[in-house]
């Protein structure tokens, strides 16, 4: 379902319970950039939301994963073939190609071919004329980033923190106490849009800040 969620970003949200597919965003400014393409097999829905606004997928400039598990990341071989630049953070990345390898086999992606035209670090990137500040975030996964959109106080989270819910530690490469660090690292910024990688988003800094708070206060005690 395609989604503005204000002017300069779309959410192509993922609401059926068949598939296991993230939520893609695309931040529009001088490029276009696109959040989490998600499935291969899945990207059908992504192109008919850029369809809706009167875009293809040859008018993507850059693609950012925030992190390597292949419901987030598989499709970016459809963009590529355009010609879109694709950036994951250089620990992601390592983990990938090493001890992750093998965890992206039994879910049918095969690596080779990933590997990014750049690596995202902490700190701030820009991108024609967007500012974005990128936040290492392990836990969920060893390179795991958050993106955070400064003009709009907007935090892409990927599987780190949802809605009334955080990431899971359980697949290879997951830490509790490093997810932990990471979700008390984020709540000190000034959020009004929290743009999770699965689920609905939370509008409005107050609302932000009570979900950081339930999270910290229910789910840190089983991670």
């Amino acid at each position: 379902t395609d989604m503005k969620v204000f002017e300069g970003l779309h959410g192509f949200l993922w609401q059926s319970q068949t598939a296991n597919n993230c939520n893609t965003y695309l931040v529009e400014g001088h490029r276009r950039v696109l959040i989490d393409p998600g499935h291969r097999a899945l990207f059908g829905h992504v192109e008919k939301g850029l369809h809706d606004i009167g875009l293809g997928v040859g008018d993507i400039d850059v693609v950012i994963c925030t992190h390597g598990h292949p419901d987030h990341l598989e499709a970016i071989e459809l963009l590529r073939e355009t010609g879109a630049k694709f950036g994951l953070h250089r620990e992601e990345w390592r983990w990938l190609s090493n001890a992750g390898r093998q965890m992206a086999a039994a879910m049918g992606m095969e690596i080779d071919g990933f590997e990014p035209d750049f690596f995202l670090g902490e700190g701030n990137l820009c991108i024609g004329n967007l500012e974005f500040s990128v936040y290492h975030t392990p836990g969920h996964s060893p390179g795991s980033i958050c993106l955070y959109w400064t003009e709009k106080g907007a935090l892409f989270s990927g599987d780190v923190l949802f809605d009334q819910g955080l990431g899971r530690t359980d697949l290879p490469g997951g830490d509790g106490a490093a997810l932990k660090t990471s979700i008390k690292n984020l709540a000190g910024l000034q959020t009004t849009w929290l743009l999770p990688g699965h689920g609905g988003f939370v509008e409005g800094a107050a609302a932000v800040e009570r979900n950081f708070e339930q999270v910290e206060n229910f789910y840190f005690a089983y991670i």
